[in-house]
Parts: structure tokens; C-alpha cells; sequence
């Protein structure tokens, strides 16, 4: 069972949160979520303009031909522009980020996974509140998105989304799920979520104060998802217990930490993903574990139903053995 169903008031006072009463411009959580939604901003308007440019030979047509492609966007975000100030400017020879690197990687990642594993029509994405793949992704017919994210941001964001018409696919159902509830396994039960049916998870930008408090959110997956399900996405490096700089031993540190909770785990190269879409990522260090793990152990509501399936065959076995005598 998840550590996120215990205490009420220690949840309350120790949660995935923090309360207080802010403004637009110093809400912290906002502009977090501000500042990626601009990342996504820029890379959408990366798309070059080659007529612009003087070519005069055939040699400068190619090289500029293939800088163009060079600067093709990794992802449309449509409904970036609505959550950035007016006065964002465009950067167009600003350096790839790690972060659109990541959110090319979850974006595939989620619709490849939801069109080829059978009976996947769960979705859930835990973000900052601002994140836009329900309505941005060509997600199939009959898929039931799950958003968690804290619930001012994502209020705050609805309403953007609203006034320039954003809309999920046609047959498909968002519901969004406040970080601030109290037991969010059984808000999501309740708006339908199925523990004995396939999901799939995906962390980016969720605001994650302390190890324990992703140690809670690991757990509630853990204890949601289906053996076989996958849990991807993007964590803060400082979660790491040992030093960011040694790769071997927040390897170590993930595979731990996962493991304990049932998740055989990967972590990513950025370079190597980048590489793979024929990009140069922005070097230096960055501040995230971009990350894929996969479910080994059943879910709550898996378990639940084989015990249920046991004690029926006991019963049955007692019934049979009271009409024999």
C-alpha cells in the first residue's frame, strides 16, 4: 500500500506542497512553470527562413539547406505562447536544451508506447500544471489522460487554454487531479483509474521539495500501476543522495531507490537522444535524470483481485467439502 494514503495531518503539514498566499509575479511554482512553458515557446518558432539568406553558389544552397534542417523544431507546442509574456523575445541561435531534448523524448516515448501496447488507454502525467501533451499529442481514440500538478497553476492554465480554443482529441477525457489532495490514489480511483488495467506515467516538472517527498510519489505509482506498466520522464539531480558528478554512482543510487519500489530503471543520455534525432544538445552539466523504468511487481488493485480469486477458490473448496459429508 502506498506511504501516501497515511496520516492526514502529517500529509497536510509534510506534503508534495507548500501553501501560502502569492501573487502572480513571486508564485514560484508559476513561474516554473512559466519558464518551460517558454523553453517549448522557442523551439516551436526555431523553424528557419533559408529564403532569407543570399546564396550564390549551388555549394551555399546545400550547406544552408541542411542548417535549415539543423534548426527544425524537435515538437509543435501551439499552446506555449498563451502562458509566456508578450514581450518574449526569440532567440533563434539560442543553444538546444536539455529540457526539449527530454520533452521530445517523453512525447514519443508515451504515444509509441500508448499505439503499440494492447489495452493501454491510461494515461498519467505528473507536471508542473502548465504541461500541454492532452491537448498538443495525437493521443488514440478512447484515451483517459490523468493530469496531477498543483492546482492553482493548473487553474491558472486552463483558463489561458480556454480563451485560444485548445482541445483534446476527439473521444478522449482529461481529468485533472489537484497535487494538493490528500490521498491522490483514491482521487484518481474515483475519477475512474483502473490499478488491474495497463498505464502509463510520465514525471516533468513536477515541483518535488525533498527525497521524501518523491520517495511518496514513487511509492503511489508503485502501488497504482499494473506489472508490465511504464513510469518515465524527468527528476530533479539533486534527489541523488551521492554527487551528481559521478554517473556510476547515481546509477546506483536509481537503481536502489527504484528497485525498492518494484521499478527496474534506465537512466537516459541526453547526448545519446539528441544524437538520435540528429541534434547537438547545449553542452555542459544539467540539472535533471532523464529516465525510463518499467513495473515488475503487481499493483495494489492486482493483488487485491488475486486474493479475491484465492479466497473464492478456498470457499469453494470448504462448500465442496461440507456437501460431501
Amino acid at each position: 500500500m502506498s506511504k501516501f494514503t497515511g496520516n492526514n495531518n502529517n500529509r497536510m503539514r509534510t506534503g508534495w506542497f507548500f501553501k501560502a498566499q502569492l501573487s502572480y509575479e513571486n508564485d514560484p511554482l508559476l513561474q516554473s512553470a512559466i519558464r518551460s512553458a517558454s523553453l517549448r515557446f522557442q523551439e516551436t518558432h526555431k523553424r528557419g527562413n533559408p529564403r532569407s539568406l543570399l546564396l550564390t553558389c549551388q555549394c551555399l544552397m546545400i550547406f544552408f539547406n541542411n542548417l535549415y534542417a539543423f534548426a527544425e523544431p524537435l515538437f509543435m507546442d501551439p499552446y506555449a505562447g498563451c502562458f509566456v509574456p508578450p514581450h518574449t523575445g526569440m532567440d533563434l541561435e539560442n543553444p538546444l536544451k536539455h529540457y526539449c531534448i527530454a520533452t521530445k523524448f517523453i512525447d514519443d516515448k508515451l504515444l509509441r508506447t500508448v499505439n503499440h501496447m494492447d489495452g493501454l488507454k491510461q494515461v498519467v502525467i505528473l507536471s508542473d500544471g502548465m504541461d500541454t501533451r492532452p491537448y498538443r499529442l495525437n493521443w488514440p481514440s478512447s484515451t483517459i489522460i490523468f493530469d496531477i500538478s498543483p492546482d492553482r497553476v493548473f487553474q491558472n492554465a486552463a483558463e489561458k487554454l480556454q480563451g485560444v480554443g485548445a482541445k483534446v482529441p476527439r473521444n478522449c477525457l482529461y481529468l485533472h487531479n489537484p497535487l494538493e489532495c490528500t490521498d491522490i490514489q483514491q482521487t484518481l480511483r474515483m475519477k475512474g483509474f483502473n490499478g488491474t488495467r495497463p498505464s502509463i506515467w510520465a514525471i516533468q516538472g513536477l515541483p518535488v521539495m525533498t527525497l521524501a517527498r518523491f520517495e511518496e510519489i514513487l511509492s503511489t505509482v508503485s502501488g497504482m500501476a499494473m506489472k508490465g506498466c511504464i513510469f518515465l520522464g524527468e527528476l530533479p539531480a539533486w534527489l541523488a543522495e551521492t554527487e551528481f558528478g559521478s554517473k556510476s554512482s547515481t546509477k546506483e543510487w536509481m537503481n536502489n531507490l527504484f528497485m525498492s519500489n518494484g521499478f527496474k530503471v534506465d537512466m537516459v543520455s541526453y547526448n545519446d537522444v539528441a544524437k538520435s534525432l540528429g541534434k547537438v544538445v547545449k553542452p555542459g552539466e544539467h540539472e535533471n535524470i532523464l529516465f525510463v523504468s518499467e513495473q515488475l511487481q503487481l499493483s495494489d488493485d492486482q493483488k487485491e483481485t488475486r486474493r479475491k480469486e484465492m479466497q473464492k477458490v478456498e470457499d469453494d473448496g470448504d462448500d465442496e467439502g461440507f456437501k460431501e459429508h
